[in-house]
Formats: C-alpha cells, structure tokens, sequence
C-alpha cells in the first residue's frame, strides 16, 4: 500500500515537471511557416491559465473579449509648443526671450535663454500646455472569413481629463497657421499672378502665418473660412472638410478595415493583418518594400518571443510598417516582460539607411514625410520635395543633431522621449506600452506671398503626443495570478511531493527494521535452558577433551 502511493505521488511530480516545462518538447511551428493540421487541435506546449487554443482569434477563446474590448486604459498626452516670438521669427532674426522650461517637479515655470542677437532662422518654442485625455476603443463590424481570417473596425473616442493636464482646452497657444504656410509652400513653384491672388486672399480673409487659438481649437477643429475657400477651387489640396484640426478625424472614427489571421487553421500566422482597407499593401511610398503591410494591427502579438524577436505592426497614423527591436528583458508589477524599441533607423533617410529611401524625398535624417499620404494631392517629385508635414521623435531625438539646434528650447533625451513596449513574451500581450511622436511642419519664405516674411527655412515642431496604457486593476491581477503566482506554486509543489514521496517510502523501511530485531533476539536458544549431558553447539572443544582425563589425586 506504501509502495502504490509512492507510485502516485512521484507520478504526480512528473507531470508537474512536464507541465512547466515549455523547452524542446514543445513543437510549436517556427515563425513563417506551415503549421501542422495537428496545431490546430493539440495542446503541445501549455503554459499556466492559457494554451496555444486560448491567445487564437476565436469566440470560444478565453482572450477572445479582451481582443474585443482591450480592458487597458489608454491615454493620449498631447504637448504644445508655444511659439514665444512670432514676429522675430517673420523677421528672420535670433530672439532673447523667455520661454517656458519643465521643472523637475514637473511643473511649468518661467527661465530665461539669452541670445546674442546674431544669425538667422534660429527659433524660440517651448511646451507651454500639455492635454491629457482617456482613451476608449472597441471594435466593430466583426467578421469570421473563410480564409482564417477576422475583419473589424476599431473606433477610438477622446474624453479630456482636466485633473491630469496642465492647463484647460480654453487655454490660448501661439502656433503656426497650418493652411496659410502650408497653402503657400505648396504654391512656391506656382506662376507668380497666382501668388499675389493667393496674397490677397490671405489678406482679405485675416490670414497671418502665426496664429492664437485655444487648445480645443487646435486640437478638435475651428471654422476657417480659408478652408472653405481652398475646398471651392482646390477641393483634393486638404484632407480636411469642414472643420480644421489636428485631431478632429481621429476623435469617434476608426482607424480602418482591418483583416488579420486568427490563428485557428495557421497559428504561425496569429495577429499578423492580411489586409487594411482591402489592400495588401499602399502606395503611398516609392518602393515596394516601403508599401508593405507588415506585423500585426498594433495590439497584440504571437506567443512564445525570445530576444530574437521583433514586433512589427502597421500604423494607419503614420501610413506605414514599423519595426521595433528588443531592448531587455524586465518586471511590470511582478510579471516578467521583453521591452522593445523603436531602432535608431526608424526614420532616418536614405543616405543613412538605404531601405528608407522608399520614403524619401528626404530632408535631415530622423523625420519622415507623411504629407503623401496626408495630402492626396501631392503626387509629382517636386511637389512631395516640399511638402510639410513631416514625423518625428519628440524633440527630434535620435535625429540630426541640426534639427533640434535650430529651434531654442528643444532637449531629446531617451527617458522622456523614446517609445517602447512591454510585451509578455510568453502569451505576446502588451503589459506596459508608451508610443511618442512628433508632428513638425517645414516653413519658409515664399516669395510673392507676403505673409511668410523672411521665414528662414525650419522644421519647426507643432506638438508630441504620446498613447500610453498599462495594465491595471482585475486584469492584472489576474494575469499575475495565471503568469507568476500558479507557476511558482507549481514550481514548489514538485519539489513538496517529492520529498513527501521520500518520506513515505522512509516509514516502512525504518518500521520494518525496528520490528525485525526483538524478533531475531527472542528466536535464538540460551545457554543456560540447554541439558547438562548435551554438548552444546556454543561448549567449546577443550571442555569435551577434559571430560576424558583421570581424575587428579587430590580430586
């Protein structure tokens, strides 16, 4: 009986070893290739709370409603830079101003930089309101295909949260007048009877190049009868219809049709998008390997990474394939994580990195032209050489040092403005994410249009945002209950039973050996119960040899 429940309690301890162990029996398909029909169906490496058939796309799945409605509070932080000194800028000369400048307790006060009053093109702005809003998103329109695939629509919602700001949306800012700069680079090469046209306009309608709106305004959109105007005679110049603003198509709209694999016939293939708006790829950009939609919609990705892993995702923001790189590994509230980040190529240009040239025409390395896929109309070489808009790290880190030389008040460094994601390697969810860029516009002074002044030519900053969530709350509390707690119990655990295994196999031995020697003792004969006539077994030669002899005469 002893025997059987050793037999049970070391067979238990097996299969807990291999429960835990997720090393080579694991016969998970490699990235890239075809996965078995077998994959589909059978558990091969099962990790604590979940299995290869729990990450799948699928309803019957248990992070199938997480997929659905991402219980991770997000939350936009959107910086403003406050240009200090408009009207030196038209004039093209170096200021001395004051600026505002971040203390270390995070709060906003007043320096001074001095200047010397020399040189041209040299800017002064500084971040003087910063706007912080949660973040809701949910999908839509959710669709099983018959190819292994899901299509949905993702909406994202805005609501403002005045506690976690530093300022109020009524908040009055000083920033360049997107229409009227961009409008008038867009017609540099333009005959010049245009230009005094274009000239006029701006100033019958009040146009200047710099202009003080409120946060709200900027960010949600204002009535601009500029726009109207250029939507009359050049309706394909602006995306924008109706209202002007920074973020008024983002607030309650989608980011796109997205289709990804699920998983279910081809878990090789999980998360990765198939198509976004019905295509394979864009052609916003000059080469193929540009156009390509790579990586997955940005939310989560496939199980099982290691730090040779990558995490590809396809921004609609950004219109274009991102990649990031692992930095190292780390601890997000008990739960061990990868962190990757974006790579020093991201967006540098061709002459830095040759596979960005598909995105060129460039100007420094470290900023991008988005105004192609922005600007539908921008489709000849020399237009897209001046087009506007370009992308950015925050305080152009990780870009050529002139670009953030040219504007005062600009300080890149990698712990404030760096992006990156904390992925759980072992299931491929985000547990900690923080995404940071720039929005810059490139001005001038065009000639015939007067309202550029003497604008020297810059790249100038119009505001960072950055999404952030973490994991918080039940969530997190269960997923450290299924990732670290169980595993560490289970961990224990083999190593309880098994020295409980030892200790009952013990017993009976030192039970059996105790009782075997009173019982040895009682069974052997004494002497003393033995016949005197009798030799003993224990009577020793001499006595019987004495026996024998005569008896003495003293005797």
């Amino acid at each position: 009986m002893n025997f059987c429940v050793v037999c049970v309690l070391a067979v238990i301890t097996w299969l807990t070893r291999r429960r835990l162990s997720c090393s080579p029996p694991c016969q998970h398909p490699p990235r890239g290739s075809a996965a078995p029909a077998s994959v589909t169906r059978v558990e091969l490496c099962p990790f604590p709370g979940a299995s290869l058939l729990n990450v799948r796309i699928d309803p019957n799945s248990i992070s199938f409603n997480m997929w659905k409605e991402i219980p991770v509070p997000f939350y936009l932080s959107v910086y403003f830079f406050d240009i200090v000194n408009p009207s030196e800028i038209l004039q093209g000369r170096k200021p001395q101003e004051h600026i505002w400048e971040e203390a270390d307790e995070g709060r906003w006060e007043l320096g001074k930089v001095e200047g010397d009053g020399l040189g041209f093109g040299v800017l002064t702005a500084a971040v003087a309101r910063q706007q912080e809003d949660r973040e809701f998103r949910h999908k839509s329109n959710i669709t099983f295909n018959d190819n292994d695939t899901v299509s949905f629509l993702e909406y994202r919602s805005y609501q403002f949260q005045p506690h976690k700001s530093r300022g109020l949306e009524s908040d009055y800012i000083v920033m360049p007048n997107i229409l009227v700069l961009a409008a008038a680079l867009m017609m540099e090469n333009g005959p010049i009877s245009l230009k005094l046209i274009m000239t006029l306009a701006f100033s019958t309608l009040g146009e200047r190049a710099f202009m003080n709106r409120t946060v709200s305004e900027i960010m949600w959109g204002y009535e601009d009868p500029l726009l109207h105007l250029i939507n009359k005679y050049f309706p394909s110049m602006f995306p924008f219809k109706g209202k002007f603003g920074l973020f008024a198509e983002l607030n309650n709209s989608n980011s796109g049709l997205f289709t990804v694999f699920t998983g279910v016939q081809n878990f090789s293939r999980i998360h990765l998008v198939d198509k976004w708006n019905g295509v394979s790829k864009v052609n916003f950009w000059h080469s193929d390997q540009c156009n390509m939609i790579n990586g997955t919609s940005g939310q989560m990705w496939a199980p099982f990474m290691t730090p040779e892993s990558s995490l590809e995702f396809y921004s609609p923001d950004a219109c274009r394939s991102m990649k990031l790189v692992y930095k190292e590994e780390g601890v997000f509230e008990g739960i061990p994580t990868f962190r990757f980040v974006a790579p020093n190529t991201l967006f540098a240009n061709g002459t830095v990195y040759p596979p960005n040239e598909g995105f060129c025409p460039c100007m420094e390395s470290g900023i991008q032209n988005v105004s192609t896929c922005r600007f539908n109309q921008l489709r000849g070489e020399k237009e897209q050489r001046d087009a506007p808009l370009f992308l950015s790290h925050p305080h152009f880190y990780n870009a050529d040092p002139v670009l953030a030389e040219a504007v005062s008040g600009l300080h890149p460094n990698p712990e404030e403005h760096s992006l990156f994601l904390d992925i759980h390697p072992v299931t491929g969810i985000p547990m900690n994410c923080s995404v940071k860029l720039q929005l810059n516009l490139y001005i001038k002074s065009v000639k015939g249009i007067g309202q550029t002044g003497k604008i020297e030519p810059v790249v100038l900053p119009l505001l960072w945002f950055g999404e952030s969530g973490a994991m918080e709350g039940e969530t997190l509390q269960t997923f450290y209950t299924q990732l670290v707690l169980m595993p560490k119990v289970l961990h224990y655990a083999q190593y309880v039973l098994l020295a409980l295994g030892c200790v009952l196999l013990l017993i009976p031995v030192i039970y059996q050996i105790r009782n075997q020697g009173p019982k040895d003792a009682e069974s052997q004969p004494g002497l003393a119960t033995q016949p005197d006539g009798l030799p003993s077994p224990y009577t020793p030669l001499l006595q019987d040899s004495l026996r024998g002899q005569p008896t003495s005469p003293k005797a």
